[in-house]
């Protein structure tokens, strides 16, 4: 399968009944803010709290994972622990992310910038808009198991988006 070759409601039909969870479904909570409406990838996780410090690290390098098939572009998942209270992504790391070769960033927490973050060619989802930046003053972790929204996401999952919703899967579909 292509990376936009799928549907996630053809994937919940395939693994609806899955139980042991290889499958998740985030929470419809997430709203589109990159020109890439459609996205698929391994995952990179990183945990933090109103400081994008390792979120900029990341989007501003290499954004593909070097496989035996050739270069597969990632998705960056941001573990913001759902805050609202600053933004830990905006145009200048959206930029980034596409320039970079990121298939996507999802944060669980909020962007800013959404002029810009809509013409970046990269998918970018976020709970909300906030013009506030972040402060530096933990940077937080990265590559560990995070939970968004209640749904736990793991380095080297497989992250699926498009206009129905996100979905997770411990392998590539």
């Amino acid at each position: 399968m292509a990376l936009t070759d799928f549907a996630t409601c053809d994937l919940c039909d395939l693994h609806k009944g899955v139980t042991d969870g290889s499958f998740r479904v985030l929470a419809p909570v997430f709203r589109d803010y990159g020109a890439v409406r459609k996205f698929a990838g391994p995952v990179v996780t990183v945990k933090c709290h109103e400081d994008n410090t390792v979120v900029k690290q990341l989007v501003e390098s290499d954004g593909r994972l070097q496989t035996p098939q050739g270069p597969v572009a990632q998705v960056l998942v941001v573990d913001g622990g759902g805050s609202l209270r600053r933004a830990l992504l905006g145009g200048n790391l959206g930029a980034a992310a596409a320039r970079n070769g990121w298939a996507g960033v999802v944060v669980d927490g909020c962007v800013r910038d959404a002029a810009e973050l809509a013409v970046s060619q990269t998918g970018i989802r976020a709970l909300a808009l906030m013009p506030l930046p972040t402060e530096r003053r933990q940077p937080g972790q990265r590559d560990l198991a995070v939970q968004i929204q209640g749904v736990w996401v793991r380095p080297g999952d497989w992250l699926y988006a498009d206009e129905d919703g996100i979905v997770v899967m411990d392998r590539r579909a």
